[in-house]
């Protein structure tokens, strides 16, 4: 895709390799300026031999993400499948890198924010095609269960794991998750992922949902969790329509009646979000925690909605 094909490739069968979804996904952005960003990585390669081009690398993560994939089942795949083979744009004879290689050229786009920088530079192009619609930004946040079991419950709600540091507890309707939160802000319209932060399961929705708000859409949505006085302000300051429901607070029996009828209409408005949630979790494994990090967790759920939005072009720029 994208690459010039080798003698070996054009005397294939021509559907032989084709995956409709993959091809979606790569027909939706430009990959010269991603590609720019992934080159600030160096690609491993293994002793002896050349280093890997950066962008094929980067786009083994995404295919890591969008099949639920680890680095093992990773390696195996490229050999094995020619539509992975296509989409990273490895021809027949070339090499393709084992799952050292893998690990190694992730924890190095990790550690130089090469991940959200593509996100960026995929977000941005686009709102160029017209995609991002700017009407609303629904902020939700979702629970993702830690790689390991959690502590054993005499140890209380406080414990934490010796091999996962990370991962700690929140309550949720009156039940106890032990993990981590994908919070995101979601494009009311074309339920496109615009924003995103991965904290551990303890950090309250409202604490980073101020970084979701991308500045430029029309309204923000939000459930109760994210209701504070000085946000609604800054939202009014900068001509954002609040649409953040009301909380009933401690001195208040119940609320206004017009207080729980914008709370419903609210609710209406915002619930897409969670067909993005469900769809993350189905799909892309997103229900549970592949490492035992918060950082590594972070990187592969912006992964995740990566690939969630380029799926998601797609289909919307589909006739």
């Amino acid at each position: 895709m994208g690459e010039q094909m080798s003698l070996a490739e054009a005397l294939l069968h021509p559907k032989l390799g084709v995956n409709a979804k993959l091809a979606g996904m790569h027909g939706q952005v430009d990959w010269t300026p991603i590609g720019r960003l992934a080159a600030k990585v160096r690609a491993p390669a293994a002793t002896g031999r050349k280093p890997y081009r950066p962008l094929p690398m980067l786009k083994i993560i995404y295919l890591q993400a969008a099949y639920n994939l680890g680095d093992k089942e990773m390696e195996e795949a490229l050999a094995d499948r020619l539509s992975f083979r296509r989409f990273c744009g490895f021809g027949l004879e070339e090499g393709t890198p084992d799952e050292t290689t893998i690990w190694r050229f992730r924890e190095a786009a990790t550690m130089a924010g090469v991940l959200e920088a593509a996100f960026a530079e995929i977000d941005r192009q686009l709102e160029t095609k017209g995609l991002i619609l700017k009407k609303g930004t629904l902020l939700d946040a979702t629970l993702v269960a830690a790689k390991h079991a959690p502590p054993a419950r005499a140890a209380g709600l406080g414990a934490t794991h010796p091999r996962e540091p990370d991962a700690s507890w929140t309550k949720k309707g009156g039940k106890a998750y032990f993990g981590y939160k994908a919070h995101v802000g979601v494009d009311q319209g074309s339920g496109l992922v615009r924003s995103i932060d991965f904290t551990s399961a303890k950090i309250n929705d409202g604490e980073v949902a101020d970084g979701l708000i991308c500045g430029d859409e029309a309204a923000v949505y939000a459930d109760k969790a994210y209701e504070q006085k000085e946000r609604r302000a800054r939202l009014k300051a900068a001509g954002i329509k609040d649409r953040i429901m009301h909380r009933r607070h401690k001195h208040i029996a119940r609320l206004p009646r017009w207080q729980e009828k914008r709370n419903g209409l609210i609710a209406r408005r915002r619930a897409p979000v969670e067909a993005v949630f469900s769809a993350a979790k189905r799909l892309y494994g997103l229900g549970r925690a592949r490492y035992a990090s918060l950082v590594r967790n972070a990187e592969r759920t912006m992964a995740v909605f990566t690939v969630y939005n380029l799926r998601r072009a797609a289909l919307l720029a589909a006739p």
